[in-house]
C-alpha cells in the first residue's frame, strides 16, 4: 500500500523514496487521473494496490516531461489513455530506449509500459505559455506548457482546489535545473508560471514537498536563477542537497557560456 496524503479535497500524494518525486492523483467519484506514477517497481505495484483498495479507477494517466522518472507505469494501474505534451512524446519516441536505459534492469512488465504516452491535441504547435484544457471527464484540469525545465514541460492547475503541480520546479530540495534548454528559457517558463502561482493555494513539486505558501517557491527560484544569470553565486540553502552543488557548479557554467 502506498500512502495518499489529501492536500486538497479529492487531490492525494505520495512521495517515492528515490529522488522525493511525487505522484498525484486527482479523484472524481471512483475515477481518477494519475500524474506522473513514480517510482521504484515495488512502489509503482503498492500504487496499483492502493488505487483498487480505495475503488478508483485510473481514467487517465499524465505525465509532465520526458525524463525517465516520470514516464513510468503499472499494468495494475489499467490501460487508460496515457497523455503528455506533444513535444514530451516527442523526445519519449525519439530517445525511448535511452530513457528506459537510465533505469537500469527493471521487469519486463515495466519495460513494456514505460513511456507510452500520446499528445494532448493542442500542444502539437504549443508556444510557452500555451494552456490547453485537458478533457478527461472530471476535475477541470489545465495544462500550462513551456520549456524551462525540459522542452515541453508541463504543469498542472485545479482550478477548484487552486492547485498547481509544477512538474520537475518549485521544489524545496532542488534548485533550477536548466541544463536541457538554457537558462533563458528557464527564466521564461519561470515567467509563464507566475499567474498560477499566483492564485494557487498549494504547490506540488515533482521532487519534494507540497507547501501552502507557493510564492515563497517561485522567489526563491527567481532570486537564485536572477543571481546566477547575472554572474554571481547565490548562497542557497538547496545547494546542500544530494547533488545540488554540482548542480549549481553547472548552473554557473552554463551563465558563462551565455
Amino acid at each position: 500500500m502506498r500512502a495518499l496524503a489529501e492536500i486538497a479535497p479529492d487531490v492525494l500524494v505520495c512521495r517515492a523514496r528515490l529522488y522525493t518525486t511525487s505522484t498525484t492523483v486527482i479523484r472524481h467519484g471512483n475515477r481518477a487521473l494519475l500524474v506522473d506514477p513514480a517510482l521504484e517497481p515495488t512502489e509503482l505495484g503498492d500504487l496499483a494496490s492502493t488505487m483498487a483498495e480505495l475503488g478508483l479507477t485510473v481514467a487517465a494517466g499524465l505525465a509532465t516531461h520526458a525524463h525517465y522518472d516520470h514516464l513510468l507505469w503499472h499494468p495494475g494501474l489499467g490501460d487508460p489513455p496515457r497523455w503528455a505534451s506533444a513535444a514530451t512524446v516527442e523526445i519519449t519516441r525519439a530517445h525511448r530506449a535511452d530513457l528506459l536505459g537510465q533505469l537500469g534492469p527493471v521487469p519486463e512488465w515495466l519495460a513494456t509500459g514505460f513511456g507510452r504516452v500520446t499528445a494532448v491535441t493542442g500542444t502539437d504547435a504549443a508556444t510557452p505559455g500555451t494552456v490547453v484544457d485537458l478533457d478527461w471527464s472530471g476535475e477541470p484540469t489545465q495544462l500550462v506548457i513551456h520549456d524551462a525545465h525540459a522542452p515541453g514541460h508541463t504543469a498542472v492547475w485545479l482550478p477548484r482546489p487552486r492547485v498547481l503541480l509544477a512538474g520537475d520546479m518549485l521544489s524545496d530540495l532542488e534548485l533550477p535545473l536548466p541544463q536541457e534548454t538554457g537558462l533563458a528559457a528557464y527564466s521564461a517558463g519561470l515567467d509563464v508560471l507566475l499567474p498560477w502561482v499566483e492564485q494557487a493555494a498549494v504547490l506540488v513539486p515533482g521532487h519534494g514537498h507540497p507547501t501552502l505558501d507557493p510564492m515563497r517557491r517561485w522567489l526563491a527560484d527567481r532570486t537564485y536563477l536572477d543571481a546566477v544569470l547575472a554572474g554571481g553565486d547565490p548562497d542557497d540553502a538547496r545547494r546542500a542537497g544530494e547533488d545540488m552543488e554540482v548542480t549549481h557548479q553547472a548552473n554557473l557554467a552554463l551563465a558563462r557560456v551565455g
